[in-house]
């Protein structure tokens, strides 16, 4: 049974769900009215699962909260957190758990289909996470849009947030809030290419971050913080540890290395080196299910 802390270390709020696996032979798949796949599995997990499996299995004290439905994705969700040892607590939502479909290739490059099924009104209730946030020494918020409403609750209480805005291309407003609302903010280079450094300065310039990372995959990431000039860091990717089978859960495996240097008082580009080494090592196994312990992050 999870032991309740007297204090967490990261809540985790959003995000849960399951995902599809779909085996291609490559991206992006051809036009035709069937195509012969390998075996298709189920994988839950999703972004805010996956940093709270993440984060606990690095041994942090975490617990998640999220909106999920009283059905069979749902209960796969509440199995596989149990076996992750992570504390969880949910609010019915009456659409339904979260899913998503991901095409992965060859090369372990995956193209996610996410089922956003949330309805705009859904909300999770003040009585149902502020305990959690009295509690916490950092909150990471995914990006699913009932998230939004705890930023306000988040501030007063004066505790560190981070985000990851996954695939933003600095135009889309539904992410602009979260990036410039968060103290950490994460975001892959895929959407914007040559732009992310541009992206980067403009989350510090006119939100409350003070750093902000751009994950670019195998070449590295890139890291910008509001006392350390102008241009980013570049941070170089970790060679993984096994030959690459899916790159789904690497960013949130990156989150989940780098969040665990920040709460153990590192520089932020030991932080990031650390979200290498993690975002490397979930590439080594199918559906996100490759989880880095503590000795194998810190290489002990």
């Amino acid at each position: 049974m999870v032991q309740q802390p007297t204090e967490y270390d990261i809540v985790v709020v959003g995000g849960s769900g399951v995902d599809t696996i779909v085996r291609v032979d490559a991206l992006p798949v051809p036009a035709a009215d069937s195509v012969l796949v390998g075996p298709i599995r189920e994988w839950p997990g999703q972004t805010g699962g996956n940093v709270a499996l993440g984060a606990r299995a690095l041994g942090l004290g975490v617990v998640f909260l999220d909106c999920i439905g009283d059905d069979w994705t749902g209960t796969q969700v509440r199995e596989r957190l149990a076996e992750g040892d992570v504390e969880f607590h949910a609010v019915i939502s009456p659409a339904g758990t979260r899913r998503a479909v991901n095409l992965v290739d060859a090369t372990g490059r995956r193209m996610s289909f996410y089922d956003a099924r949330d309805p705009e009104d859904l909300r999770m209730p003040r009585e149902f996470y502020l305990p959690r946030l009295r509690r916490a020494r950092h909150v990471h918020l995914s990006i699913t849009n009932f998230t939004r409403f705890l930023y306000d609750d988040i501030e007063a209480l004066g505790v560190p947030v981070s985000t990851d805005l996954h695939d933003w291309d600095g135009r889309s407003d539904h992410q602009r809030e979260f990036a410039l609302r968060s103290d950490l903010v994460f975001f892959s280079a895929a959407a914007t290419g040559e732009h992310a450094p541009a992206l980067m300065r403009e989350i510090l310039r006119e939100g409350r971050a003070t750093t902000v990372v751009a994950t670019a995959g195998a070449e590295g990431s890139y890291l910008l913080t509001r006392d350390g000039g102008d241009e980013p860091v570049h941070i170089a990717a970790v060679a993984p540890p096994a030959p690459v089978v899916d790159s789904n859960g690497a960013g949130d495996a990156f989150v989940t290395g780098f969040l665990y240097g920040r709460l153990d008082g590192r520089e932020p580009a030991e932080c990031a080196r650390l979200g290498a080494v993690a975002g490397a090592f979930a590439c080594t196994a199918p559906g996100s299910t490759a989880v880095i312990g503590r000795a194998e992050l810190l290489g002990v």
